[in-house]
């Protein structure tokens, strides 16, 4: 092959959550993929003659990675369900800035996660165990009819439970293998450390998580089976005490001990990914919790004590309740480590940090609700809606019937408490907003005046992101309480007994509400389900909510084995690989980021080598690193992380924002830019677009120009000219370069 002369720059382009696909990132369709696969490629246009300089010194490529986090629609739907697991992942990143809460937040936060995996066993043994095994054949009703559920009639107890406990062992395999699927099918890239940026957030183009994933599936599949044996355990003490029962409860509570104490010791856990000298202690609990339940599935089925038919699964309640209440212990203790850890700085923000506490409530929440839920649709199922008495003889447990209480009132305060923050900020907002619009459209005529009220009313809308955090407290707090409440189901006492007495509210109006709560967990599980398929339908849909998605996989799973991968771990040494191998082929590099783009753009900057970063360029738009990552992870982005990315592209750095944009905006300050030799350069960094950039319809035109939001801005001439701006800057900082290697 001859010899090709390499082009002068490199605009590579980084899509964010809003990607319709990589014609519309380059802007001019067909293209061509020139590395990597069909989750996470490189692209470049066929035709070179569109490229911006007529001479062709710039040549536009796009890396496409939006099936990292999400993938395909059937990916997607699965993932809804591992959204408690995500949110508790999120959590433990969310942690204060204080170096002396990382080790005490990751111990509580994984200790939270091992909760959510015992959780996740127990509402599949309430339905396999609870209704199915130990209630439903009490109830001819509940037989009639159903060919597979006959056979359960006149069986021992402890054969049904044997069997029937195949279910959450299945169920626990099913997780545990999902987990296993190769989180890395590439060959990562992985510059030297001495030349990577020491900075926390520099660490994600570094992670190779797998080890610590291995580390922590092992364990939580050893609770997740003990978890199933305390509950056999637990119904086979009511037919009397054995010397063999106790001995199998002892280690059960030994190996649930060890599991806890093992996520608590950062050395042995935290290690480094080339570490594995320990990594055998964590499968040994794994293969010993197996054997385990298959030792105690067999002594409960060989048992010859009559069982106690009556009531409930014994046990059961007190077992869930005993959770709820561990739970409640753990977010008292982690608001109270956050607290301890704030930020006490003159001018900090003492509350930064607390995302951690409100997210980790979150995921406590929302398991339980999902658990509650599944647990009350299959008694629904199984009772064919007979009166009570004539169906099955006791129910779902008391402590769900106290979530779904609990995420009701949660759920209904804060939207209440919403509403008042949007009602007593309103004023304000539109102030602020009526501000901006006067000043970018001072000179707009009358018949403007509708236009004018919907771009106020935009960047009002967009303003409302910063009240989020306070509302976010008030859900922690009133999570944190409604899984406290459970603790009465101990007593016996249902919510509408106890409202009744203390608050004088009819039961009938509680009773009605848990109804509803249960209506409105079904219909948040079927608007999450249809989400993933809209998602990946409508462009606008999953631009609102793909974000959020992306926020939660861009960090590694550090907190719970089970969550969705981090896509993070592969896009940033990729990107990291490309930009290195081109700026060695003789190119100079103009790396743009749009939305979380932008994140991994930055991230890649970090990970650049000296020399390399000289010849890079960074331009941002829609960026949501200073208005979401800086205050929901205080201790990874700051202000002397965003500074190191400047230093490190030598202030060849444009970031553009709108005021009408929900999520991205300024990384620095909002103020008008200054020059680069003011001393401080990073108030050159961030330019202000006005958005709309008319209120009026342009001449040859009927509509006005749109209000652009979140949406890229590649099309627009101010992208353009601040890129054409990089790259004046970018070469002739460069000076005489090299020629390009030849190309065999």
């Amino acid at each position: 092959m001859t010899a090709q002369p390499s082009p002068d720059v490199v605009e590579l382009r980084v899509h964010g959550a809003s990607i319709g696909g990589i014609p519309d990132v380059l802007d001019l369709p067909p293209v061509d993929q020139v590395a990597g696969d069909r989750s996470g490629g490189f692209y470049r246009r066929r035709d070179r003659r569109g490229d911006r300089d007529a001479d062709g010194r710039v040549t536009l490529e796009a890396y496409r990675w939006g099936d990292l986090p999400s993938g395909t629609v059937t990916r997607t739907l699965s993932l809804v369900f591992l959204l408690p697991f995500m949110l508790v992942n999120v959590a433990i990143w969310m942690r204060p800035a204080n170096p002396g809460s990382a080790a005490s937040v990751r111990s509580l936060c994984r200790l939270l996660a091992l909760t959510l995996t015992a959780l996740y066993v127990l509402a599949v043994a309430g339905v396999a165990l609870d209704l199915v095994a130990w209630s439903c054949p009490t109830s001819p009703r509940c037989l009639a009819g159903r060919s597979w559920l006959s056979w359960l009639q006149g069986r021992p107890v402890g054969l049904r439970l044997g069997v029937l406990a195949l279910i959450p062992a299945a169920a626990t395999a099913g997780i545990w293998w999902a987990s296993t699927r190769p989180g890395r099918v590439f060959e990562a890239f992985r510059p030297p450390e001495a030349e990577v940026s020491d900075s926390r957030l520099a660490a994600v183009g570094q992670w190779d998580a797998e080890p610590l994933v291995g580390r922590l599936r092992s364990l939580h599949v050893a609770v997740a089976f003990a978890t199933l044996d305390v509950t056999l355990l637990a119904a086979r003490l009511s037919a009397g005490l054995s010397t063999a029962t106790v001995a199998l409860l002892v280690v059960t509570g030994t190996l649930l001990t060890a599991c806890a104490v093992l996520l608590c010791t950062p050395p042995l856990i935290d290690r480094a990914a080339t570490d594995r000298r320990l990594d055998r202690l964590p499968r040994a609990l794994r293969t010993t919790a197996v054997v385990l339940t298959v030792v105690v599935t067999g002594h409960v089925v060989a048992s010859p004590s009559s069982w106690p038919e009556a009531g409930g699964l014994p046990g059961y309640d007190a077992i869930l309740t005993g959770l709820f209440v561990t739970q409640t212990a753990l977010l008292a203790g982690l608001g109270v480590e956050l607290l301890r850890c704030r930020d006490r700085r003159p001018g900090g923000t003492p509350f930064l940090g607390l995302g951690t506490l409100a997210t980790a409530a979150a995921a406590i929440t929302v398991a339980g609700a999902f658990s509650s839920e599944l647990v009350y649709r299959v008694a629904d199922f199984l009772d064919r809606n007979l009166p009570t008495g004539e169906g099955i003889a006791t129910g779902p447990s008391r402590a769900y019937t106290w979530t779904i209480f609990g995420f009701f009132r949660t759920l209904l305060i804060t939207l209440v408490v919403a509403a008042l923050v949007v009602l007593v900020s309103r004023r304000a907002r539109y102030r602020a907003a009526a501000a901006i619009v006067g000043r970018d459209h001072p000179d707009a005529p009358p018949g403007a005046e509708p236009r004018l009220r919907q771009v106020r009313r935009a960047v009002a809308r967009a303003r409302f992101t910063e009240k989020l955090i306070p509302l976010g407290a008030v859900f922690a707090f009133l999570a944190g309480g409604a899984t406290a409440t459970t603790t009465l189901g101990m007593l016996d006492l249902m919510p509408g007994d106890v409202v009744e007495q203390f608050a004088r509210v009819p039961a009938g109006v509680i009773t009605f509400a848990i109804a509803a709560g249960s209506w409105v967990i079904a219909g948040i599980i079927v608007g999450l389900l249809l989400g993933g398929i809209f998602a990946h339908r409508t462009l606008e849909f999953r631009r609102h909510v793909g974000i959020l998605w992306d926020l939660g996989t861009f960090w590694p799973r550090a907190a719970h084995p089970f969550a969705p991968p981090c896509y993070a771990e592969r896009a940033v040494p990729e990107l990291t690989r490309r930009v290195t191998y081109l700026v060695g082929a003789g190119n100079a590099v103009l790396l743009t980021g749009h939305s979380h783009g932008s994140v991994l753009a930055a991230a890649t900057v970090l990970q650049l080598p000296p020399h390399v970063g000289r010849r890079v360029a960074l331009l941002t738009h829609g960026s949501p690193l200073r208005r979401l990552y800086a205050r929901l992870f205080p201790a990874y982005v700051d202000d002397e992380v965003l500074r190191d990315i400047g230093d490190r592209v030598g202030w060849r750095w444009v970031n553009l924002w709108r005021d009408t944009d929900p999520f991205g905006g300024a990384v620095f300050t909002g103020h008008p830019p200054a020059p680069v030799d003011t001393g401080r350069p990073e108030l050159s960094v961030d330019r202000r677009l006005r958005d709309p950039v008319d209120v009026v319809a342009p001449p040859g035109d009927s509509v006005p120009p749109p209000i652009q939001g979140h949406r890229p801005c590649e099309s627009d001439p101010r992208f353009v000219a601040a890129a054409e701006e990089l790259i004046a800057r970018l070469v002739g900082s460069q000076g005489t370069r090299p020629p390009a290697p030849p190309v065999s």
